[in-house]
């Protein structure tokens, strides 16, 4: 008998209140290496109240959140980033006063845990230098490395949190409407990392997404959260072709 396979992340019973409001309601679900688990509903579902509660931004008022089988329930974001687990925000959350690059070779530095270090005289770190490159040249930032975050475009900002985000190297990495402010022309770029990022059978990814084409083209798998509550879960063609689910939780098509 083959034994089961230990869950890179997994939520059991997962709960928060707000007063006497349930957001997140007994989410109970495991995610694995190698597959792109995207989190749809309608507004107010608790998507990305479920996602404060996995990366640590809000304290869970019940159940608890495993990290490779160790509980982290008690664990802030800082210690659940140092042990893996990766986001990048729906609002971009960036050090804006700084460079493109400046933000990138902190996170290259804090994967490396530079600690106090961390705003030494960067000559004397070729190999970070040279790592914080690679990462903006796959979000094709490198050509701005000079520039201020503070005068990039809201797209530029996004590919630049990406690039953070994979220079922090997780193995658990979250993305909360990636796309979400971006142009036409800026979108396809993202979709081509997280396709990167999706080939990697090391690597589980969490997305949360309201545009339905980009659901199509990444999903392994798609959960579908209402009212804080777990509806569905499944592959995407089985979910998508759920009349209930096409009606209630994923809304009418986008207009073309």
């Amino acid at each position: 008998m083959t034994a089961a396979r230990t869950p890179s992340l997994s939520t059991r019973d997962l709960t928060i209140r707000f007063g006497g409001h349930v957001a997140v309601n007994g989410v109970t679900a495991e995610f694995y290496p190698g597959t792109l688990t995207v989190i749809v509903g309608p507004n107010g579902a608790g998507k990305t109240t479920y996602f404060n509660l996995v990366s640590g931004q809000l304290p869970a008022s019940a159940g608890s959140v495993h990290l490779a089988g160790v509980d982290i329930t008690r664990l802030g974001p800082a210690k659940r980033t140092q042990l893996g687990i990766g986001r990048a925000f729906q609002l971009t959350n960036l050090f804006p006063n700084l460079t493109v690059m400046e933000n990138v070779r902190l996170a290259v530095q804090g994967r490396a845990r530079a600690g106090m270090k961390m705003f030494s005289v960067w000559s004397d770190h070729k190999e970070l230098i040279a790592r914080a490159e690679h990462f903006l040249e796959r979000v094709n930032l490198a050509g701005k490395r000079a520039a201020w975050v503070a005068t990039l475009s809201h797209g530029d900002q996004r590919k630049l949190e990406v690039a953070i985000l994979l220079a922090l190297e997780p193995s658990v990495m979250m993305f909360d409407e990636p796309t979400a402010g971006m142009s036409v022309d800026e979108v396809p770029v993202v979709l081509d990392l997280i396709h990167q990022v999706k080939r990697d059978a090391n690597k589980t990814v969490l997305l949360v997404e309201h545009k339905m084409d980009v659901v199509r083209a990444l999903a392994d798998r798609i959960i579908v959260l209402h009212n804080g509550t777990l509806v569905a879960d499944g592959k995407p063609a089985e979910v998508m072709q759920s009349k209930i689910v096409q009606e209630a939780y994923l809304g009418t098509p986008e207009p073309a």
